[in-house]
């Protein structure tokens, strides 16, 4: 547990899994496939065309950089997928909100400092993404240094609605090694996205 890591905490004890029969299928909140997890928040196919913003939290990267990066990120999950992000004109509401907080900031879900967990993506459709402000953080990490990409393509996974995986090359697992990057998404977090969203 020393590795840095997501925020959102980890499935620990799934429901068995069954075959579905009854009614009782069509209510469980929680899916477990191949490596991938889901539960049973998801867009609509009305809200695929997703809009996001920068919030007023803490400045830790200079806007452009800020955008770039998340530009990127999203775009690695837009590929993949039938999402479209678009950053939302100023002052206008958005579906994702993006910004850096240090400490308790207001979510039930408090930073703890450098070290541990580095960010957190709220499930559809709470839309929020928040990087701790008081890690290092860096867009070409050194070796005691995280890297914001590989932390943002992962929190846009919870933002579309996908938990933990327990495949260790995959996007969606829970934590990152310090100086790595960790920015491509892999069969694992494919599959776990379509499943999620079938076409």
């Amino acid at each position: 547990m020393m590795i840095p890591r997501c925020g959102v905490p980890d499935i620990i004890n799934p429901p068995p899994s069954t075959e579905p029969s009854s009614t009782e299928s069509k209510h469980k909140k929680f899916h477990m496939v191949a490596h991938y997890a889901f539960g049973s928040n998801k867009w609509p196919p009305s809200k695929y065309a997703l809009t996001y913003t920068f919030g007023p939290g803490l400045q830790v990267f200079d806007l452009n950089t800020l955008r770039s990066v998340c530009a990127d990120a999203f775009q690695k999950w837009a590929e993949v997928t039938s999402f479209t992000f678009t950053e939302a004109a100023d002052g206008a509401s958005a579906d994702i909100v993006i910004a850096f907080y240090s400490g308790d900031h207001g979510d039930g879900k408090p930073f703890d400092g450098p070290g541990n967990v580095l960010a957190h993506g709220f499930f559809p459709q709470a839309g929020r993404l928040h990087y701790d402000a008081d890690e290092n953080w860096s867009t070409d990490p050194a070796m005691d240094q995280i890297d914001l990409e590989s932390v943002s393509v992962h929190e846009i996974g919870h933002l579309l609605g996908l938990y933990h995986s327990t495949d260790r090359e995959s996007i969606m697992y829970p934590s990152l090694q310090i100086g790595t990057k960790k920015r491509d998404l892999t069969q694992d977090d494919i599959d776990g996205i379509h499943a999620l969203y079938p076409n």
